[in-house]
């Protein structure tokens, strides 16, 4: 029995091309992990955000586990990854500690995390590995990031508004973390989710 004639279309060399800018853009896309903060410190850091850049894209309050990065792998295996650290730990609480910024580095204007800021360590140094692995341009440091402005200038100026109603702000400062996003940067700078992950690991002793 013979086989029946197949014709094969070629390949549109707009088409090659168009795919060939999907596969760069794929390979650039910036990828992180964040803990949301939802409860009323959360709404005062967005809240602050809008009066010290009202030009700043909306962004929900997060504390940062792994800062932006390119994956070393699938979407598919990140997301794995994370499930599995976030099923080998338990919820904690963070104590929020003072307005300070990234400068020199990166103009951005952050609250620094005091207690807990061991367990995001450890979450950090769990999850940077394997498809998230990334060579970190600067030191870890735990945060929930208030702004980031367009220039050192700016940065510096907006600190000291941040730092004043910071000081006034008479509501909790401690946060439960309960679950992490899988996030990914998109074309106009906004994040997206792609995953939740409870910290499910069992409190119960063996």
């Amino acid at each position: 029995m013979g086989f029946l004639p197949v014709h094969i279309r070629r390949p549109h060399k707009a088409s090659l091309l168009t795919q060939a800018v999907i596969i760069i853009l794929l390979m650039s896309q910036r990828y992180g992990v964040v803990a949301y903060v939802t409860n009323s410190v959360g709404k005062f850091v967005e809240a602050l955000r809008g009066e010290l850049c009202p030009a700043s894209p909306r962004a929900s309050a997060h504390l940062t586990i792994l800062p932006p990065r390119l994956l070393r792998g699938s979407e598919t295996e990140a997301l794995a990854a994370l499930l599995q650290v976030c099923q080998q730990n338990t919820p904690f609480f963070v104590e929020l500690g003072e307005v300070a910024t990234f400068l020199p580095g990166t103009p951005t204007v952050f609250v620094g995390v005091g207690q807990g800021a061991d367990r995001m360590g450890a979450l950090h140094r769990m999850l940077n590995a394997g498809p998230l692995a990334w060579a970190e341009t600067w030191p870890y440091t735990p945060h929930l990031t208030i702004v980031r402005m367009d220039t050192p200038a700016e940065a510096l100026a907006v600190s000291t508004g941040a730092r004043s109603r910071w000081r006034g702000y008479e509501g909790t400062r401690r946060i439960e973390v309960t679950q992490l996003a899988f996030v990914r940067e998109q074309e106009d700078l906004t994040w997206i989710d792609l995953g939740h992950f409870p910290l499910s690991a069992s409190l119960a002793l063996p």
